[in-house]
């Protein structure tokens, strides 16, 4: 037997604002600086990307990226320090639920036999 787990957060209207896939992005586009780069490392469309950055910051009503002009002087993007916390408090978040979860599914395990 294993335990998996998908864990995200949802906004008021149920819809999904935050989760791994957010956290890979925002730190793809901090090692990049640009999101249209950062999409191409994850394999992610440019426009998916922009969605979900959009979804986010609205869900929690501030911005995580200072964006920069782009055009012919491609400047990019760089995270906030509220982006930038998003990372290692989701990172602190997932760690404790997993532990939990493993040791409530040993409980199980073991109650099956």
């Amino acid at each position: 037997m294993e335990l998996k787990l998908k864990i995200y957060v949802v906004n008021e209207q149920g819809e999904k604002f935050l989760g791994i896939g957010t956290v890979w992005l925002l730190q793809a586009i901090e090692s990049e600086g640009s999101i249209h780069q950062a999409a191409g490392k994850l394999a992610i469309s440019y426009t998916k990307a922009l969605r979900m950055l959009k979804s986010l910051e609205t869900s929690l009503g501030r911005d995580v990226l200072i964006r920069r002009k782009g055009g012919d002087n491609r400047q990019g993007a760089v995270l906030t320090d509220y982006g930038k916390d998003i990372i290692s408090c989701y990172d602190i978040f997932q760690r404790k639920i997993k532990y939990n979860a493993e040791i409530a599914f040993k409980d199980l395990a073991d109650s099956l036999g």
